[in-house]
Protein backbone atom coordinates (compact mmCIF):
# COMPACT_ATOMS: atom_id res chain seq x y z
CA UNK A 1 0.00 0.00 0.00
CA UNK A 2 1.25 3.26 -0.88
CA UNK A 3 1.52 6.01 1.74
CA UNK A 4 -1.53 8.43 1.93
CA UNK A 5 -0.88 12.18 1.37
CA UNK A 6 -0.48 14.81 3.90
CA UNK A 7 -2.59 16.99 1.70
CA UNK A 8 -5.34 14.21 2.81
CA UNK A 9 -4.85 15.80 6.56
CA UNK A 10 -5.96 18.85 8.67
CA UNK A 11 -3.36 18.91 11.73
CA UNK A 12 -5.04 20.99 14.52
CA UNK A 13 -4.88 20.77 18.86
CA UNK A 14 -7.08 18.29 20.42
CA UNK A 15 -10.08 19.67 22.28
CA UNK A 16 -10.74 18.52 25.81
CA UNK A 17 -14.17 16.83 24.86
CA UNK A 18 -12.65 14.80 22.53
CA UNK A 19 -10.97 12.40 25.04
CA UNK A 20 -12.52 9.59 24.16
CA UNK A 21 -11.14 9.73 20.65
CA UNK A 22 -7.54 10.46 22.15
CA UNK A 23 -8.09 7.73 24.15
CA UNK A 24 -8.41 5.40 20.85
CA UNK A 25 -5.78 6.73 18.86
CA UNK A 26 -3.73 6.23 22.01
CA UNK A 27 -4.51 2.20 22.43
CA UNK A 28 -4.03 2.00 18.41
CA UNK A 29 -0.29 3.69 19.15
CA UNK A 30 0.13 0.83 21.96
CA UNK A 31 -0.52 -1.93 19.57
CA UNK A 32 1.91 -0.42 17.06
CA UNK A 33 4.74 -3.63 16.74
CA UNK A 34 7.41 -1.11 18.13
CA UNK A 35 5.29 0.41 21.05
CA UNK A 36 7.53 -1.77 23.76
CA UNK A 37 10.72 0.51 22.60
CA UNK A 38 8.45 3.82 21.26
CA UNK A 39 6.59 4.20 24.55
CA UNK A 40 6.64 4.16 28.24
CA UNK A 41 2.88 2.56 28.74
CA UNK A 42 1.76 -0.58 27.77
CA UNK A 43 -1.63 -1.12 25.62
CA UNK A 44 -2.44 -3.44 28.94
CA UNK A 45 -2.15 -0.41 31.64
CA UNK A 46 -3.82 2.28 29.02
CA UNK A 47 -6.80 0.32 28.55
CA UNK A 48 -7.62 -0.71 32.14
CA UNK A 49 -7.64 3.56 33.14
CA UNK A 50 -10.64 4.82 33.97
CA UNK A 51 -12.73 7.38 31.50
CA UNK A 52 -11.79 9.84 34.22
CA UNK A 53 -7.86 9.50 33.64
CA UNK A 54 -8.18 10.32 30.01
CA UNK A 55 -10.41 13.06 30.39
CA UNK A 56 -7.88 14.64 32.54
CA UNK A 57 -5.39 13.59 30.28
CA UNK A 58 -7.10 15.39 27.15
CA UNK A 59 -7.94 18.65 29.17
CA UNK A 60 -4.64 19.21 30.95
CA UNK A 61 -2.14 17.39 29.73
CA UNK A 62 1.08 17.91 27.17
CA UNK A 63 -0.62 19.94 24.14
CA UNK A 64 -2.05 17.11 21.77
CA UNK A 65 -2.33 18.07 18.09
CA UNK A 66 -3.73 15.14 15.68
CA UNK A 67 -3.60 14.90 11.96
CA UNK A 68 -7.52 14.36 11.18
CA UNK A 69 -8.55 13.35 7.62
CA UNK A 70 -11.45 14.34 5.50
CA UNK A 71 -13.64 11.36 7.17
CA UNK A 72 -12.99 12.48 10.54
CA UNK A 73 -10.14 9.56 10.78
CA UNK A 74 -7.93 10.42 13.78
CA UNK A 75 -4.38 9.28 11.33
CA UNK A 76 -1.30 10.63 13.40
CA UNK A 77 -0.88 12.32 16.96
CA UNK A 78 2.17 14.22 18.78
CA UNK A 79 2.18 15.84 21.92
CA UNK A 80 4.78 18.81 23.39
CA UNK A 81 4.90 19.17 27.31
CA UNK A 82 6.56 22.88 28.17
CA UNK A 83 8.96 21.79 30.90
CA UNK A 84 9.78 25.40 33.28
CA UNK A 85 13.58 25.30 34.05
CA UNK A 86 14.56 24.76 37.17
CA UNK A 87 11.61 22.00 37.55
CA UNK A 88 12.50 18.30 37.58
CA UNK A 89 11.55 16.06 35.13
CA UNK A 90 10.45 12.41 34.35
CA UNK A 91 13.50 10.97 35.15
CA UNK A 92 14.40 13.14 38.28
CA UNK A 93 17.02 15.80 36.25
CA UNK A 94 16.61 19.33 36.34
CA UNK A 95 15.91 21.48 33.31
CA UNK A 96 18.21 23.84 32.65
CA UNK A 97 15.93 26.34 30.72
CA UNK A 98 12.50 26.14 29.66
CA UNK A 99 11.65 23.96 26.78
CA UNK A 100 9.31 21.72 25.09
CA UNK A 101 9.35 18.10 25.41
CA UNK A 102 8.09 16.04 22.12
CA UNK A 103 6.18 13.24 22.83
CA UNK A 104 3.26 10.34 21.99
CA UNK A 105 4.42 10.46 18.82
CA UNK A 106 2.56 8.14 16.49
CA UNK A 107 1.63 7.85 12.74
CA UNK A 108 -0.76 5.40 11.48
CA UNK A 109 0.66 3.27 8.65
CA UNK A 110 -1.00 4.10 5.58
CA UNK A 111 0.68 7.56 6.19
CA UNK A 112 4.31 6.48 7.34
CA UNK A 113 6.84 8.55 4.56
CA UNK A 114 4.27 11.10 3.49
CA UNK A 115 5.52 14.12 5.68
CA UNK A 116 2.59 13.71 7.95
CA UNK A 117 5.14 12.94 10.80
CA UNK A 118 7.18 16.37 9.85
CA UNK A 119 3.86 18.90 9.68
CA UNK A 120 2.57 16.99 13.11
CA UNK A 121 6.16 17.96 14.35
CA UNK A 122 6.26 21.72 12.75
CA UNK A 123 2.76 22.39 13.98
CA UNK A 124 3.84 21.32 17.72
CA UNK A 125 7.18 22.84 17.62
CA UNK A 126 5.54 26.54 16.60
CA UNK A 127 3.31 25.95 19.50
CA UNK A 128 6.29 25.67 21.75
CA UNK A 129 7.94 28.65 20.58
CA UNK A 130 4.97 30.27 20.95
CA UNK A 131 4.58 29.52 24.79
CA UNK A 132 8.37 30.62 25.14
CA UNK A 133 10.55 27.63 24.73
CA UNK A 134 13.93 27.86 24.49
CA UNK A 135 14.50 24.41 22.67
CA UNK A 136 12.24 21.61 22.37
CA UNK A 137 13.50 18.26 23.19
CA UNK A 138 12.63 14.44 22.50
CA UNK A 139 13.20 11.22 24.16
CA UNK A 140 13.78 8.17 21.33
CA UNK A 141 14.66 4.64 22.04
CA UNK A 142 18.21 3.81 20.23
CA UNK A 143 16.99 0.79 18.76
CA UNK A 144 13.69 2.70 17.13
CA UNK A 145 15.27 3.11 14.07
CA UNK A 146 12.35 4.42 11.63
CA UNK A 147 11.37 7.12 14.71
CA UNK A 148 15.35 7.99 15.05
CA UNK A 149 15.07 8.40 11.09
CA UNK A 150 11.85 10.60 11.11
CA UNK A 151 13.28 12.93 13.88
CA UNK A 152 16.40 13.26 12.10
CA UNK A 153 14.42 14.23 8.82
CA UNK A 154 12.30 16.96 10.57
CA UNK A 155 15.52 18.52 11.52
CA UNK A 156 16.10 17.07 15.18
CA UNK A 157 20.19 16.15 15.99
CA UNK A 158 21.27 13.57 18.94
CA UNK A 159 22.58 15.75 21.99
CA UNK A 160 24.45 13.07 23.82
CA UNK A 161 22.41 12.64 26.34
CA UNK A 162 21.66 9.47 27.08
CA UNK A 163 18.56 8.10 29.64
CA UNK A 164 17.74 5.04 31.10
CA UNK A 165 14.65 3.33 33.40
CA UNK A 166 16.66 -0.08 33.52
CA UNK A 167 20.01 -0.57 33.87
CA UNK A 168 21.75 0.14 30.34
CA UNK A 169 20.77 3.39 28.58
CA UNK A 170 18.24 2.91 25.86
CA UNK A 171 17.10 6.82 25.28
CA UNK A 172 18.29 9.28 23.04
CA UNK A 173 17.84 12.97 23.71
CA UNK A 174 17.43 14.81 20.47
CA UNK A 175 16.51 18.54 19.87
CA UNK A 176 16.51 20.37 17.07
CA UNK A 177 19.89 21.54 15.65
CA UNK A 178 18.96 25.11 15.16
CA UNK A 179 17.32 26.57 18.04
CA UNK A 180 14.28 29.27 17.12
CA UNK A 181 14.51 32.47 18.75
CA UNK A 182 12.65 33.41 22.22
CA UNK A 183 9.54 35.34 21.40
CA UNK A 184 8.66 38.17 23.62
CA UNK A 185 6.58 37.53 26.74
Amino acid sequence: MSAMSVDDCVIRPVRAEEWAASRELRLTALRDPVARIAYMDTYEEAVARPDSYWKERTANGARQFIAETADGSWVANAAVLIEEAGTTDWTGSVVARRQGHLLAVYVAPGYRGSGLAKALFETALEWAWEHGAERVRLLVHADNARALGSYRKAGFAETGVTMSLGDEPDDLELELAVERPVPDR
